[in-house]
């Protein structure tokens, strides 16, 4: 038996298997990549499967919410909350994360850096003012509802350093949805975002699976992957402005905002990071929730059972480091540092 056909039996288990996760890259997965099983529906149907599950599991957490909150996040995908904290509550809260050094972990991509730093359990003893931002119920509720999941989100301090290498744009700053299913993302903002200086951008609405939406994925579906670019090949898809337009969209939101700014976002929405036009600093408490999308429950999740979900992330990194001489690792450990300071 040749290389290749020998490669199929064995994979193909495996291949199965990840059509019932949140496995979405279309170059790694001859399946999920399959021209033909594509234009069969395989990807929407995927997508559109995982939606309902969503809505489901958001109908059993929908209490946590204000009807307010439900509305803005039903109509945009996203709930802004300007003045999180009380003004003294986030002078402290900020001045104690900002002047905290703690293990980090950088990026770049183009010409931006993205400097990370694990809200572990060392990081919550020394700054317990962060334990209880975290803890708030508005906080819980709201990334749970969105994320659509009952399960602890991973905390980090992130730091984006804007114009830091002579090197092409952050392809950050395309338009594109992380992955075919709902998936949570959460700003806390520490530092003002001015609108010209990489803010997140947002495209209202466009977290709703419409048919349009549909007809768009499936198209790209059937392109995927060798004829999109490799984001898009790796499950997160790129749109262009001629594309959003198309789907009927909205132009995009820009947050500007002051620090002290909460936004929860539905990353399956589309967003970007918008340009800078110049070399910039933003500073903010960022959380991420992803999980298998097509399960019947919210909760159960043993990763955020006590004692582990706080130290999720420098397992990871640890794991990382040791498989990076056949996996790669594009995080690089810088030692201790404190997330940048304008």
């Amino acid at each position: 038996m040749s290389a290749r056909p020998l490669r199929t039996v064995l994979g193909l288990p495996w291949w199965l298997l990840q059509l019932a996760t949140g496995a979405k890259s279309f170059k790694d997965n001859p399946l999920i990549g399959s021209k033909r099983l594509n234009r069969a529906g395989l990807h929407v149907r995927r997508m559109a499967f995982a939606h309902r599950m969503a809505g489901i599991r958001r109908a059993r957490m929908a209490a946590r919410l204000t009807p307010e909150q439900l509305a803005e996040f039903d109509a945009n995908g996203f709930v802004r909350i300007d003045n999180a904290l009380p003004q003294p509550v986030f002078d402290a809260l900020r001045e104690a994360v900002l002047n905290h050094e703690a293990p980090a972990r950088e990026m770049l991509q183009g010409d931006t850096i993205t400097r990370r730093i694990a809200i572990d359990s060392a990081f919550l003893r020394a700054v317990p003012g962060v334990s209880a931002l975290l803890d708030d119920p508005r906080w819980r509720g709201l990334a749970r509802y969105v994320a659509s999941h009952d399960s602890e989100p991973v905390h980090y301090v992130q730091t984006i350093l804007t114009h830091r290498a002579d090197a092409p744009a952050d392809p950050q700053t395309a338009f594109h949805a992380d992955t075919f299913h709902p998936t949570m993302k959460a700003w806390f903002f520490l530092t003002d975002v001015a609108e010209d200086e990489g803010p997140l951008c947002y495209v209202p609405g466009s977290h709703r699976l419409t048919p349009e939406r549909l007809a768009w994925e499936r198209q790209r579906s059937v392109l995927a992957p060798d004829g999109v670019d490799h984001l898009s090949a790796r499950g997160s898809m790129r749109v262009s402005p001629e594309d959003l337009r198309a789907m009927g969209l909205p132009e995009p939101a820009a947050f500007a905002v002051r620090a002290n700014t909460v936004i929860v976002a539905d990353t399956c929405g589309f967003h970007a990071r918008g340009h800078s036009v110049r070399p910039s600093i933003r500073v903010e408490i960022w959380s991420y929730s992803r999980r298998n999308p097509f399960l019947p429950w919210a909760g159960l999740d043993p990763a955020t059972l006590p004692g582990l979900a706080a130290d999720r992330v420098p397992l990871m990194w640890r794991a990382r480091d040791v498989l990076s001489r056949w996996i790669g690792q594009p995080w690089q450990n810088v030692g201790r540092k404190r997330p940048a300071v304008p």
